[in-house]
């Protein structure tokens, strides 16, 4: 029968899907189809390096295998040709019973997950091969070291057998032998050694140890596929942002023999120091080792250096081989070599993984050598490594005997705290104010505790993640936090806690928290200062001048190529000043309910009890003149660059005390005030309060208070200009819904400022904007744009709103559950939801833009620090980022990075 026809219309064939491929076929910019191991493999080969033969299945053949749970179709045949080719090539036969071939199964995904995922060596041996091997290397003692190798590796990984039941039999042993490593083992312990081992596989999934070489490489492709959805990868993935449909590619290589004798060997190699990123000859070797020996720790290591003593021609040429691999690729790299009876094999090379330290002074040598540019220079560094080089750290390895552990919690923000520890605010204030450093140690924080959140050296809860009030207040003032401590159980009102093995820690006692790790010590563990934080406050370093060269060097550079602006969310003149020194161009957001907390809650207990407009009024007229101190104060501070203000946001019962509490305290006792309050507190009490009386609401109900507030900063930009200042005042209104609420107000205000020039006799030009926090105010921006002069996006309660999540109970609650479900790879209050949130700041950005085309467009939320978040925000166009004092140089450099990925992505 003739085969149809294919009309000139028709589609051509499908060409059946490439899953195997072998070295000399790729190259390093193939990362998402051959991993990151495959593609430098490759790379190697193609610049003529010693790599041993071999071939990689994909990251496509991986994903295939996990979506359906069997070999995709036509893989089975490509690894038959490939393993033929490398048959042909190596002049012998996987497991062959007279001259066999070995090969290793390696997993390799587009980013490197070191450990995480599950490597197989040897695969080939089996009891008739072992015997030739034997005679193949002249040495017996190698053969059955090999042989147990494999069956250790592959029990663990791919037949799913407890790993310690091979270590507790290969340290029976060495103790039967009284052997204290594994290489003073001889044949003869090995040989019983692999029967002992085959004994355990049949015990523990009741079939033998497969004896087949093709059974045993295709088992063991399967397990290094399946390895990718292990607990431990997937938990790396989360911690590095790293999504979960990438899959892993399999390389499978042409072993070599680093256990082959004291000729022989297997090290790891740096081309820089990883750690400080200085130059010199990094690594370590170990003679008559496997590779997994190295990174095990089970047999002391030599330096790298000592391989000129032991091997002077492997030495020599590995050195020329990494001159080449870096000037290649241009960076660091990390080398994984074995040497077979003074042959030098290479194993792996990738760009390595280096401190925050290393990578800045890393970037400046490269671009001396004029192997990179500046833009290029300024895309190898990260606004998180800066963040480290940021904060103080505690030196672990100068803790005394006097300083234990005492739990772990989330390390919510960096930095290394040490202090009394205190249970309540007024302690913190009271002891900060006599000198002495403390640790504020609560459940949790609220509003109430901010003086002695700003008191302590460091804060530690026992509840809440990083996103709760503790860890966003905290990161906002550069202060040291653990939050969600759950081993600890604190008594505020006993002032003590207990740790979960049952010691007691009372007030005053020292401790010292690691905002960095989570970990909290009892005792005192020295601190080592930032010389990088003393740069940004002091143009100064002390200590590492060649990293705070390195990092000016870049700063400059970010701060010349970035569109975006950088302001600071700043509620106070030191505040201000700070962020000044920091690189801030101006305070994007002032959070006035800031300033009403402390003696002046008296005040506004006043306003909110008056029952007639002259009581209310009195209560504005006392608060007038404390406003316009603050705001004085911030314009000196700010001089010449903008004040965003914004006008009082949150719910006024946050000013009052907990209805519960004092319904009992009125029930219990006779204090007319308590009495007085109680009616208040309950009218004001709202189930929901961060849906409730906040933001414009309170300006359009409690009469004259966003008056007050204008009036006091049109007076306080009025005296800023009678001393010869440059004021940039900006009034922002909050939770704005609709044009018509805007409007209100925004007459209101104009009243205020026009009389306040009127009295003073001085030209205002005062900005009027909101802030776009509501789904709903994101949907009509362009009615709303009518009547604003500017835009400030506030993602933490568009967030909140686009979600229905509470940023701060989500993460006590059921968030943790969608992290491990895979719903999010990350919190979006700590990076913007680019697809959720995202699109309704893109589309309020366009249609704000379209009914104004001047109109200023910024963020002040949290995302306006966070290093992706940045990125977006230039990505659509806005015009600033504002975040915490601390974050702005982390702000300047990913905008400058955004802006030069932006030219090299064109």
């Amino acid at each position: 029968m003739e085969p149809p026809s294919i009309s000139p219309t028709s589609p051509p064939p499908t060409q059946p899907a490439k899953y195997v491929y072998d070295f000399a076929e790729g190259n390093k910019d193939l990362k998402d189809l051959l991993g990151g191991k495959g593609a430098n493999l490759a790379e190697m080969t193609r610049l003529g390096l010693p790599v041993p033969p071999g071939f990689t299945l994909t990251t496509e053949a991986c994903r295939a295998y996990l979506a359906t749970g069997t070999e995709p179709a036509g893989l089975r045949d490509e690894v038959s040709a490939h393993l033929d080719a490398l048959e042909r090539r190596m002049g012998k036969r996987l497991g062959h019973g007279c001259d066999p071939l070995l090969v290793s199964v390696r997993s390799g995904a587009r980013f490197s997950m070191p450990g995480m995922m599950d490597t197989v060596l040897n695969i080939g041996l089996s009891d008739t091969s072992v015997t030739a091997l034997a005679a193949q290397a002249g040495d017996e003692r190698f053969a059955w070291d090999s042989y147990r190798r494999l069956i250790q590796m592959f029990g663990k990984t791919v037949l799913g057998i407890d790993g310690d039941r091979f270590e507790h039999a290969l340290e029976e042993a060495r103790h039967a032998a009284g052997a204290t490593s594994d290489v003073d083992l001889d044949a003869e312990r090995l040989r019983a050694l692999v029967a002992t081992y085959k004994r355990l596989v049949r015990e523990a999934t009741g079939r033998d140890f497969p004896q087949d070489p093709r059974t045993q490489l295709d088992l063991a492709v399967r397990a290094v596929f399946a390895s990718w959805n292990g607990d431990r990868a997937r938990l790396y993935r989360r911690q590095e942002r790293i999504p979960d449909d990438l899959g892993t590619a399999v390389s499978v290589c042409a072993m070599v023999f680093g256990n082959l004798g004291p000729d022989s060997g297997t090290g790891v190699a740096f081309t820089r120091d990883p750690a400080t990123g200085h130059q010199g000859v990094y690594g370590d070797y170990l003679p008559n080792a496997q590779g997994e020996d190295v990174v095990a720790g089970i047999r002391n290591t030599v330096p790298l250096a000592d391989l000129e003593r032991l091997d002077p021609a492997s030495y020599h040429g590995l050195l020329r081989i990494m001159e080449t691999l870096e000037n290649h690729y241009r960076d660091l790299c990390d080398i994984e070599f074995t040497i077979e009876r003074g042959t030098l094999w290479m194993l792996q090379t990738r760009v390595g993984k280096r401190t925050a330290a290393a990578a800045f002074r890393i970037a400046t040598q490269l671009l001396d050598q004029g192997l990179i540019d500046e833009p290029e220079a300024l895309r190898r560094v990260t606004g998180p490594q800066l963040a480290q080089l940021m904060f103080p750290r505690f030196d672990t390895t100068a803790v005394d005997a006097g300083t234990s552990v005492l739990g772990t919690g989330i390390a919510a923000s960096p930095g290394a705290a040490v202090g009394a520890a205190v249970f309540d605010a007024a302690t913190a204030v009271e002891r900060a104010a006599r000198g002495e450093d403390v640790i504020l140690v609560r459940r949790e924080t609220n509003p109430d505790d901010l003086d002695g959140m700003l008191a302590a050296r460091g804060i530690l809860t026992s509840r809440g993640g990083k996103t709760s009030h503790a860890a966003v207040v905290a990161r906002g003032m550069g202060k040291t936090c653990v939050c969600g401590a759950e081993g600890l159980q604190v008594d505020t009102a006993g002032r003590r806690f207990t740790t979960a093995d049952g010691q007691v820690i009372e007030e005053g006692e020292i401790l010292s928290v690691d905002g960095a790790g989570g970990t909290v010590y009892r005792g005192r563990v020295p601190v080592v200062p930032s010389a990088v934080v003393d740069y940004f406050e002091h143009g100064t370093g002390t200590g590492d001048d060649d990293l705070v060269r390195a990092v000016d060097r870049i700063m400059r550079y970010a701060d010349r190529v970035r569109r975006l602006g950088v302001r600071a969310n700043a509620d106070t003149a030191e505040d201000a000043a700070r962020a000044r020194r920091f690189g801030a161009e101006g305070i994007g957001l002032c959070r006035t309910e800031h300033m009403f907390l402390g003696e002046r809650r008296a005040l506004v207990e006043r306003l909110i009890l008056a029952e007639t407009d002259a009581e209310r009024e009195a209560a504005l007229r006392e608060l007038l003149p404390l406003q316009r101190g603050d705001f004085s104060d911030l314009f000196a501070a700010m001089d010449g660059q903008p004040v965003t203000v914004r006008l009082l946001d949150p719910p006024l019962h946050e000013f009052l005390p907990d209805l519960t509490d004092l319904s009992v305290r009125v029930a219990t006792g006779d204090d007319p005030h308590d009495r007085a309050l109680l009616p208040a507190v309950r009218r004001l009490h709202e189930q929901n309060p961060m849906l409730g009386l906040r933001g414009v609401r309170l300006g359009l109900v409690v009469p004259g208070l966003f008056a007050m507030q204008v009036r006091a900063i049109a007076e306080a930009a009025a005296d800023r200009r009678a001393v010869g200042g440059n004021p940039h005042a900006e009034i922002m209104i909050p939770l704005v819904g609709t044009v018509r609420e805007l409007e209100i107000v925004r007459d209101e205000a104009e009243a205020a400022i026009d009389e306040v020039a009127r009295r003073r006799g001085v030209a205002l030009s005062l900005s009027l904007g909101t802030m776009i926090e509501l789904p709903r105010a994101a949907l009509t921006a362009g009615h709303i744009a009518e009547c604003a002069d500017f835009f400030s996006f506030g993602t933490n309660d568009l967030t909140q709103t686009v979600w229905g999540f509470s940023r701060d109970d989500v993460e006590a609650g059921f968030f943790s559950a969608y992290l491990e479900k895979g719903i999010f790879g990350v919190s979006p209050f700590e990076t913007i939801d680019r697809d959720g949130v995202g699109t309704l700041v893109r589309t309020a950005a366009r249609a704000g833009r379209a009914t104004r085309p001047d109109l200023q467009l910024g963020v002040c939320g949290e995302h306006g620090g966070d290093p992706e978040s940045v990125h977006f925000f230039d990505e659509v166009g806005l015009d600033y980022v504002s975040c915490s004092p601390f974050r702005i140089p982390v702000a300047r450099l990913e905008a400058g990075r955004a802006a030069t990925a932006r030219t090299h992505d064109a």
